[in-house]
């Protein structure tokens, strides 16, 4: 493991950050997903795609790396940029789950790979829309307080930056961004994805110009368990670059 500190906006984050296969001319970064880190990415995709440089990346605010404010998606892909920077690379190919896979899509590459990426919203099921409800009605009495009662999964735990950033974040409509990146695009999703379902995946593919969807095994960590024909579909797609 190693950190870099970045610059951005008035504010300094620590990154924490590591690199396989150095000796590599062409690299790629994996990014990870919310409440993630780079170690479940490395667990993944650490013994596949030899012929690249590989860069695991704990984006501000998890894992090992810093974040002091309340940022937005964009402003995670210009940190992520910024990083780059300092490390002077440009990676050829970004791998991005989840959450990581809108701040992939905006950093541009030649090559983008989507995990189960998160950036359609879906209508939110009756029992979590009616929990929201009687959380606006009961927020005068105690927000704060009743917060931990009401927070989903992946906001429990946070401190109030990353809470903050978590509202930004989690029902963003991407569909604009992802229309317009006009390069190769790679998308694999889990067949039984409750986070972010198939149906967002089957609209990211008709909406990019040049992408594929390939459909595997599993929920929205379906590459742990099918991280052989995940590993195998990407080396196929990286063939070309």
């Amino acid at each position: 493991m190693a950190i870099k500190e970045v610059d951005y906006n008035g504010h300094t984050f620590r990154l924490s950050y590591e690199i396989l296969h150095p000796q590599k001319e062409r690299s790629i970064l994996f990014l990870h997903g919310w409440g993630s880190n780079k170690e479940l990415m490395k667990q993944a995709f650490a013994a596949g795609v030899t012929d690249f440089e590989h860069i695991y990346l704990d984006m501000p605010g998890f894992g090992k790396s810093s974040n002091d404010t309340i940022l937005t998606t964009h402003d995670y892909a210009a940190i992520v940029d910024e990083f780059l920077g300092v490390l002077d690379r440009r990676p050829v190919a970004v791998v991005g789950h989840s959450f990581g896979g809108k701040v992939a899509t905006l950093l541009q590459p030649e090559r983008l790979i989507l995990l189960s990426s998160a950036g359609i919203p879906m209508p939110k099921p009756l029992k979590v829309r009616a929990k929201i409800a009687l959380f606006k009605l009961l927020k005068p009495f105690g927000g704060d307080e009743l917060r931990r009662f009401f927070v989903s999964a992946d906001a429990a735990g946070m401190d109030s930056n990353m809470y903050e950033t978590f509202k930004n974040v989690v029902d963003e409509n991407f569909r604009s961004c992802f229309a317009s990146y006009r390069n190769p695009t790679l998308i694999c999703w889990g067949s039984d994805d409750k986070a972010t379902p198939l149906a967002a995946g089957r609209e990211i593919e008709k909406m990019m110009p040049d992408a594929s969807l390939h459909i595997f095994e599993g929920d929205h960590y379906f590459f742990l368990k099918r991280k052989n024909e995940v590993l195998r579909r990407m080396e196929d797609f990286l063939e070309t670059v």
